[in-house]
């Protein structure tokens, strides 16, 4: 039994991390940092969605991360980040805003350019609008950049 489960890790050790992506032959990610180009600018956002792209993609694939020229590199950009009402209630009084971010990413697979797309990337969260933004911000942000990160991994190596 041991020499067959040997045997299977090995097999599957030709590109394949155990949570699913498909990393081929690559060896090496490098991640851009993801400026903030939105008209409404959250000053931690560009760091904090730059650094858990980096996390998800180093936790979930056996690449190394290196500053630049990886086999597979990710660059773009925040192009929006919102708040808008949403959902009236029955009296005219606004009952829900909505908070959304979204990230155009270049993916470059140097390795298989068929691979290569430059998409964008949308997450949002509904809050009580008798909230203030600024006390549901943080909670909402994380998690928006944690499905934006999931997203972009599922996407580039999943091919979902």
């Amino acid at each position: 039994m041991s020499c067959f489960l040997v045997l299977f890790l090995s097999a599957c050790s030709g590109g394949y991390s155990f949570t699913g992506g498909d990393v081929g032959e690559a060896k090496t990610l490098s991640i851009q940092r993801f400026d903030n180009n939105a008209p409404l600018v959250n000053p931690k956002l560009s760091q904090q969605f730059t650094e858990t792209l980096q996390q998800v993609m180093v936790r979930q694939t056996p690449l190394s991360l290196v500053r630049v020229d990886g086999d597979l590199d990710f660059s773009g950009a925040i192009t929006s980040y919102e708040v808008r009402s949403e959902a009236p209630s029955a009296n005219d009084q606004v009952a829900q805003s909505r908070l959304s971010v979204t990230v155009r990413v270049n993916y470059v697979n140097h390795l298989d350019d068929s691979k290569n797309f430059e998409q964008s990337f949308s997450v949002y969260r509904n809050f009580p609008a008798t909230s203030d933004l600024t006390s549901v911000e943080d909670a909402l942000v994380d998690e928006i950049v944690q499905e934006l990160a999931e997203k972009i991994f599922n996407r580039s190596l999943v091919n979902w």
